[in-house]
C-alpha cells in the first residue's frame, strides 16, 4: 500500500478537483478545483518519472541506473500552460463581475434568462 501511495494522493487530488469543478457554482471556486485537478495530472505523470536509485542522465562509471528527465520536462512545460489557463480564468471571472455583478453561475444564468425573456416580450410587442 505504501508503494503506491503517489497513485492513492493523485487519484485523491483527482476526483477532489473534478468534484469542485463540477459541484460548485462560484467561478473562482471551480478555477481552484481546475488547478487541483491539473496537479493531479501533474503527479500521475511524475510518479513513474522517478527511479529508487536513479541518477541523472549523466554517463559515468560509477552509476548504472539513471532517471527518465522526460517526464520533468513535459511537466514543466504543463505547468507553465496551467498558469496561463488559469490566469485566463481569473481574468474572465473578473470581466464576469464587471459585467453581471457576480461570479455565481446561477444568477448569471438566471439574468441571462430573465434577458432573452425581456427580448422576446419586445419583438412580439414590435409584430
Amino acid at each position: 500500500m505504501i508503494e503506491h501511495f503517489s497513485y492513492i494522493v493523485t487519484v485523491f487530488l483527482m476526483i477532489a478537483g473534478l468534484y469542485i469543478v463540477i459541484a460548485r457554482g462560484n467561478l473562482i471556486k471551480k478555477l481552484v478545483g481546475l488547478s487541483i485537478f491539473q496537479t493531479s495530472v501533474y503527479l500521475l505523470y511524475l510518479a513513474p518519472g522517478k527511479l529508487l536509485g536513479g541518477t541523472a542522465p549523466i554517463l559515468a562509471p560509477a552509476y548504472g541506473v539513471y532517471s527518465n528527465p522526460l517526464p520533468h520536462v513535459l511537466i514543466l512545460t504543463a505547468i507553465v500552460v496551467g498558469v496561463a489557463t488559469l490566469a485566463l480564468g481569473l481574468a474572465l471571472a473578473v470581466r464576469i463581475r464587471e459585467v453581471y455583478g457576480t461570479i455565481e453561475e446561477d444568477e448569471i444564468l438566471a439574468l441571462d434568462h430573465r434577458i432573452e425573456e425581456a427580448e422576446e416580450q419586445g419583438e412580439e410587442r414590435r409584430a
